[in-house]
């Protein structure tokens, strides 16, 4: 059996609010720590039947760069679970979700940039 180590480094200002976020990998093919200015993670308490969640992001996350973000784990998510289940009808549903949601986003940035 093999162990492999995910080891996420937040830097919090003097207000708590995350300025840096870096990670790395035991097994990643990248030979430095990565940068990354938000970090959504999820465990699933099987005992509890409940998901344990951390989001994080800092000052320098813009709006625009977090609905890509959510669009983008929202595709994925979709994937992980087409892969699990085989539920293409339901994968079908999340994608066109994730696919309305980027779409709202788009216009409404488009509309405020009018005024």
């Amino acid at each position: 059996m093999t162990e492999s180590t995910i080891k996420i480094d937040v830097l919090l200002d003097n207000d708590r609010i995350p300025s840096d976020i870096s990670w790395s990998a035991s097994d990643s093919t990248a030979d430095q720590v990565k940068k990354a200015k938000a970090l959504m993670l999820a465990f699933w308490d099987g005992q509890e039947r409940t998901a344990l969640r951390i989001d994080l992001w800092t000052k320098e996350m813009m709006l625009d760069e977090m609905a890509d973000f959510f669009y983008q784990t929202l595709i994925t998510m979709a994937d992980s679970y087409q892969r699990a289940t085989q539920q293409t009808e339901l994968v079908n549903e999340m994608k066109n979700f994730a696919r309305e949601f980027y779409q709202k986003f788009r216009q409404l940035q488009l509309k405020e940039n009018k005024i």
